[in-house]
């Protein structure tokens, strides 16, 4: 424990994409692929992996299928490298028993999503105790993920600082592009756990809000970038900082923010990745978003 009773937090900082997960020709998963694409990010400045969050299709993929793809990524990914599985699951009860099984396969941190079916009508209190529940029963720390435009679950700044409270608790990444509510998490968790952004086109502002990196998708596709920016930021050197993140907003804006999975594997193909399609019910960008994408990745330099 860390003095503020957190968990291992030294290691939760920095660029930590939130990988996606190729698909063979019939869409199954393809885990020689997935390892193909650690081992390239690998040789990146990044500072771990998310597996199955928005970007990994995670609500898309089936219970086994993550625990395979969680023992294929720690084979590869060193030990002291956080590997963090997302969980998307309903009940409190499945979160504990998917966190169990996850960690078993090798993930070291989770990434638990608010259950969204009944979620908008939950009094604040079940969010925490489903939070606190999970964090009770699972052997590895959770990362609260609050993505209100997939969830229609907003967490306010006062229900997260109670969520935050719990020892097993490590850190939040919020995808919900408000500058103010992030900079409201800021104060209510005053240190308590690492925060992440989840917007790649806030990753500047969000550093100087609090925020100890990013989960971004454009991590994918940017990782020195975005490492550049954190250095930059880091240095006090606030022109390089900002001249990055400004190259970089198109990129989160026209091919994560507009299209999700299916604009970032669009991507990653043109980065000689293997992106490939989606797992229905999405469906591969149509040839003119392509074309989009990739004049938007040769603008940015990234091809």
């Amino acid at each position: 424990m860390t003095p503020s009773g957190k968990p291992e937090l030294d290691r939760l900082r920095g660029i930590i994409p939130p990988i996606v997960t190729p698909f063979d020709p019939i869409g199954e998963i393809a885990p020689v692929l997935f390892r193909q694409n650690i081992r390239r990010w690998l040789d990146e400045p990044i500072s771990g992996f998310v597996l199955f969050g928005s970007n990994g299709e995670g609500q898309l993929l089936d219970e086994d299928e993550k625990i395979r793809l969680t023992a294929f990524a720690r084979e590869l990914v060193p030990a002291a490298m956080p590997l963090i599985a997302g969980i998307g699951a309903e009940s409190t009860r499945a979160v504990i028993r998917e966190g169990r099984k996850l960690a078993e396969a090798g993930a070291t941190y989770l990434l638990v999503s608010p259950p969204s079916y009944f979620g908008a009508s939950l009094p604040g209190i079940a969010i925490s105790e489903h939070y606190h529940r999970a964090a009770e029963e699972v052997p590895v720390p959770i990362i609260v993920y609050h993505i209100p435009k997939n969830t229609h679950v907003t967490i306010d700044a006062g229900l997260m600082s109670e969520i935050v409270r719990h020892p097993n608790i490590a850190g939040l990444k919020d995808s919900s592009g408000d500058v103010k509510r992030f900079a409201d998490y800021s104060n209510a968790c005053d240190q308590r756990c690492r925060m992440f952004i989840g917007n790649g086109s806030l990753l500047y502002t969000a550093l100087e809000l609090g925020a100890v990196g990013g989960i971004v998708g454009i991590g994918q596709l940017a990782p020195r970038m975005c490492a550049a920016i954190i250095e930059a930021h880091r240095q006090g050197d606030a022109q390089r900082a900002g001249s990055l993140q400004e190259k970089l907003v198109p990129v989160h804006r026209e091919i994560v923010g507009a299209h999700g999975p299916v604009g970032t594997k669009a991507a990653l193909d043109l980065l000689g990745f293997a992106g490939g399609k989606p797992r229905s019910p999405l469906r591969p960008l149509p040839e003119k978003e392509r074309r989009k994408v990739e004049q938007v990745m040769q603008e940015a330099q990234l091809i």
